[in-house]
């Protein structure tokens, strides 16, 4: 199968209880944007990984879209501590009012290790 119907093939849902939205890939996660509820009306997305095998075929550009869509349909703020969701924001201005700014006490919310 050529890379981009495979692509199609990757479904990505939102693992609530993770707190992260999955790519999955028959069955197994091959990605996924972590993120922390913050003061009840936000989420600190603050690491996306995709799996190198998956690299190259618009699949971190799916999973944030994915993410952010229901973020904003939520009515959650978006606070973008991941240099990719950070970015992506950049890149597109239909979720720039849905973006809060990112202050010392979101930092600190977020897990380390």
């Amino acid at each position: 199968m050529d890379p981009v119907n495979a692509a199609a093939e990757i479904t990505v849902r939102h693992n609530a209880e993770g707190r992260r939205y999955e790519l999955v890939d028959a069955g197994r996660v091959v990605g996924a944007a972590h993120y922390v509820p913050f003061g009840g009306d936000e989420r600190i997305f603050y690491h996306t990984t995709v799996d190198g095998s998956h690299g190259g075929r618009g699949l971190s550009a799916r999973l944030a879209a994915f993410a952010l869509d229901d973020t904003r349909a939520l009515g959650q703020r978006i606070v973008a501590v991941c240099p990719y969701i950070r970015g992506y924001v950049a890149k597109h201005p239909e979720y720039r009012e849905a973006v809060a700014p990112t202050r010392p006490d979101h930092l600190g919310a977020v897990p380390r290790g």
